[in-house]
């Protein structure tokens, strides 16, 4: 499986200042479970209705209570998405992929 994931530090020595940023780079993408480095993985349940109401959105821009129906459930999606990666990331990446997308998507609700 190593052929998987990408690894940063092979068997030749390296300088002190690669090995502090490799030992970085393992601490921000290495998941904590497999012990690879995580950047992408396969989409989640919320991932994919975000992904798939918003396709319908684009394509067909449905207007009033349908359109409003499918605006909201992409952006609930997307909520319970980034905050489930916020919550239960595998790696710090994946945590702040999560908070960024929080914010952004609290942050432009409108009252």
């Amino acid at each position: 499986m190593a052929a998987d994931y990408l690894t940063f530090v092979s068997g030749r020595s390296v300088s002190p200042l690669r090995a502090r940023n490799n030992a970085r780079v393992n601490w921000l993408f290495r998941n904590r479970r497999t012990g690879e480095i995580t950047v992408f993985q396969r989409p989640n349940a919320a991932l994919g209705i975000f992904l798939a109401v918003s396709i319908v959105n684009l394509v067909f821009d449905p207007s009033g209570r349908l359109g409003t129906a499918l605006r909201f459930t992409a952006r609930a999606a997307l909520v319970v998405w980034a905050a489930d990666e916020l919550l239960r990331g595998v790696n710090p990446f994946r945590r702040a992929l999560g908070a960024v997308f929080v914010v952004l998507a609290l942050s432009s609700l409108t009252f």
